[in-house]
């Protein structure tokens, strides 16, 4: 495995667990600086707004080298996590996570294409796939010691630690990855000229679909687990760890399988099978067994489509492919935001916690049936 790929994946790993560990750690802010947990869960709003703003805003920088952008977002993750570790109230604390999330979705993009240059003929979706890999070993393992951190010693700990992994990111990226070629110059105007065709409107609405899907039922996972399923709540912990284990395998497997079948077909098989098991969910939340493979079989599937997707973005947004390797995160995060809301519409009234799950269905299905309308259209022939 490349060392430069190995510094890409630790900046995912930092934003990784810059946007997850808030689930988490929501109370003990809200305790802290005595806020409601409504109040406190518009910073995960805000972080979300702060994607959405950074990606376009990168076509900004596009002349500078590649590896010098990098270098420049690491330095915005840093100070956005150190100031929200050292926030003296909830409105600089708002600021702080707004600050944190200018730099995920560029971060993303930029280093899409920079592992795509790296990596060796024909391992294009595999090298995007070992840089996402920090996202879902954040999970694995990150988040789960920022939020142990939190509830032992202090919530500003986790974000401080996130602030100081920043200086590793830099120097790991200042020294393993070379300069590559930068993508050419195509104008501002040129930079959208991609969203004219078809292809990532296609991409992008499968992207914001499928997370939508998966997020009305994996937000509200902890409770269907204890509520359904019936494990004890101090079990939690562990089935998470068993989730972002199913990430890191479907995300490393997807990238793999894209470069041997065609991104475009990985990414639809993927999108199919999360459609499949949250419907499967619904009528089996009651076996906990079968609970716990299908929720590995989700989150495996839900990274298994992100390597692909970030490639196929690239590849079908010429002239603009920083903006559209990056607008992958902001579909992303705005399918996060719709698929909670979505999700928990049932609860709200009245509903049990199987019914997300059956929420999500419809996302995951629309989602599935646009990557195969893409494949079909785009690669079947290529």
């Amino acid at each position: 495995m490349k060392k430069s790929l190995v510094a890409l994946a630790f900046g995912t790993l930092g934003l990784g667990i810059a946007e997850f560990v808030m689930m988490g750690i929501l109370p003990d802010i809200a305790a802290d600086m005595h806020i409601s947990i409504a109040t406190a869960g518009h910073l995960i709003s805000a972080y979300a707004l702060g994607v959405c703003v950074g990606a376009p805003v990168l076509i900004l920088a596009r002349k500078y080298p590649l590896k010098h952008i990098l270098l420049g977002l690491v330095v915005m993750i840093m100070l956005g996590n150190t100031c929200a570790a050292l926030a003296p109230n909830y409105w600089v604390m708002l600021f702080a996570r707004f600050l944190s999330g200018l730099p995920h979705g560029a971060y993303f993009g930029v280093a899409s294409i920079v592992a795509e240059k790296l990596a060796d003929k024909g391992r294009g979706s595999e090298a995007v796939s070992i840089m996402i890999a920090g996202m879902t070993i954040a999970n694995l393992f990150g988040v789960p010691l920022g939020t142990a951190l939190s509830a032992s010693i202090s919530w500003r700990l986790t974000f401080g630690l996130v602030g100081f992994w920043g200086i590793l990111i830099l120097y790991f990226i200042w020294r393993w990855v070379p300069q590559v070629e930068g993508v050419p110059d195509t104008g501002l105007r040129g930079q959208f000229r991609f969203l004219k065709t078809t292809a990532p409107w296609l991409l992008l609405g499968a992207t914001l679909l499928g997370n939508g899907g998966t997020f009305a039922w994996y937000s509200y996972v902890t409770p269907l687990l204890t509520h359904e399923a019936g494990f004890p709540a101090h079990t939690i912990t562990f089935l998470m760890i068993l989730a972002g284990f199913g990430m890191v395998i479907g995300n490393l497997t997807g990238g793999r399988l894209a470069d041997r079948y065609t991104p475009g077909k990985v990414a639809a098989v993927a999108q199919g099978m999360i459609g499949l098991s949250l419907l499967l969910i619904f009528f089996f939340a009651g076996i906990s067994w079968v609970t716990v493979i299908l929720m590995c079989v989700c989150t495996a599937c839900l990274f298994a489509v992100s390597s692909p997707q970030q490639v196929l973005l690239i590849r079908y947004s010429k002239g603009g492919e920083m903006l559209g390797a990056a607008s992958v995160q902001v579909a992303f995060n705005l399918g996060n935001a719709i698929g909670a809301y979505a999700g928990g519409l049932p609860l709200q009234a009245g509903l049990d916690y199987r019914y997300p799950a059956l929420v999500g269905v419809p996302f995951a299905v629309v989602g599935c049936l646009l990557l195969v309308i893409f494949f079909r259209k785009f690669e079947r022939h290529s």
